[in-house]
């Protein structure tokens, strides 16, 4: 019998997963996903190799909940999966608050007060507490850990963890969170393997939710994600920085109404705003249509930015890396940020940036640049054993 630790990383409309081994280096398993969980549910999961391993489908219409994809999952894993018994859960959990700086054993009363922080963050929070309910409802025994994106980033300085409001506002909760901190994590300990005298560093974890981080001796000291998941670069969806005036003129002359401007800001802007055809940086590249090149465009002048000002709080800059979907397959946006970044000394290997790196500078170049791809589940997997183990 193998015992394993269940990754959970739970959405409004679907449900991914990873089975990793509970030995001292966990190992991967399997991985899948619960899909179109409100409109037409399938399950597949696939083997490490990305080999196909399974399929199920509910048929369009039906309507599956959390509670009931979670009890599909640990049942197909223990059935399906000879010898496999899931003997604990870990949750991507996307904010701490002030209580946590580090992953934490799920209890009741956790959950009490993480689900209490969906009010800062709506898209996320609610529905990470909900998956880790559904566990704890219909396998109350199992031991489950919460292991937050927030957290990382709690190395930061006081002063880059406040906003120059009123101490009324302030003691609502409001602060500079950060997020993203679970694959910030993962790089951070990949660095000083790839360059072990780099001290500064900055991560440009870049996705359909993309952020920046500065790091100095592998702590987080500033980060682009702000308050919620909604600020900093330009995103898939989602519009990154806007200035609050701007949002006080499209409430005032009622052009939105708070509502319609939240999902509008969340939903309809970034790459898929900017272009009007795509949230697809892949597809954007490819189109020969203006808009599309300007979303493209935005996206690094965005990025360089965030590095130029990032470098600046660092002192210098000794190594930069691209990861996640856009940052470890998108040639043409590393290309583009080296060549806008000459000035710091940085010299693109074209041959090794084509190819996806992992270092993309060449030998000659003041600072270097890699590719090195997250592993957000394996990080809440180690954190989960860690926990769990201890107890």
């Amino acid at each position: 019998m193998t015992d394993a630790v269940l990754v959970v990383n739970s959405g409004s409309t679907s449900l991914k997963f990873g089975a990793y081994t509970t030995g001292k280096e966990a190992t991967l398993l399997c991985r899948g996903v619960v899909d179109s969980m409100s409109t037409d549910p399938h399950f597949v999961a696939k083997e490490p190799d990305g080999k196909p391993l399974d399929a199920h489908e509910w048929g369009e219409g039906q309507v599956l909940h959390h509670k009931a994809a979670l009890n599909y999952i640990i049942g197909w894993l223990e059935q399906h999966e000879a010898n496999i018994k899931v003997v604990a859960a870990g949750h991507r959990v996307v904010l701490g608050g002030t209580r946590f700086d580090g992953p934490v054993v799920i209890t009741p009363e956790v959950l009490d007060y993480l689900d209490g922080l969906s009010v800062m963050e709506p898209s996320h929070q609610a529905f990470n507490v909900r998956g880790a309910r559904a566990i704890a409802e219909d396998f109350p025994g199992l031991p489950q850990v919460a292991v937050f994106d927030s957290s990382f980033h709690r190395t930061m300085p006081d002063v880059a963890q406040i906003y120059p409001l009123p101490k009324a506002a302030r003691d609502t909760g409001v602060r500079h969170w950060g997020y993203h901190g679970i694959s910030y994590d993962y790089i951070s300990r990949q660095v000083p393997k790839v360059a072990p005298e780099a001290r500064r560093v900055i991560v440009g974890h870049l996705g359909g939710g993309a952020s920046v981080c500065a790091m100095l001796d592998g702590k987080s000291i500033e980060t682009s994600m702000a308050f919620a998941g909604l600020t900093g670069l330009p995103m898939a969806t989602r519009s990154g920085d806007v200035p609050a005036d701007v949002i006080f003129y499209l409430l005032r002359t009622k052009a939105y109404t708070s509502e319609t401007l939240e999902k509008a800001l969340y939903g309809d802007s970034g790459l898929l705003g900017l272009s009007g055809t795509s949230s697809d940086m892949k597809v954007l590249q490819a189109s020969p249509d203006a808009d599309a090149k300007l979303a493209v465009d935005y996206f690094v002048y965005a990025l360089v930015k965030f590095i130029g000002a990032y470098t600046a709080l660092l002192g210098g800059l000794d190594a930069l890396v691209f990861t996640a979907g856009i940052g470890e397959n998108s040639a043409i946006v590393r290309a583009a940020v080296l060549e806008r970044l000459d000035w710091l000394g940085l010299k693109l290997d074209a041959a090794a940036n084509a190819a996806n790196g992992p270092r993309i500078s060449t030998a000659d170049s003041k600072v270097a640049a890699f590719v090195i791809p997250t592993n957000e589940e394996l990080m809440i997997a180690q954190h989960t054993l860690d926990l769990v183990s201890s107890v």
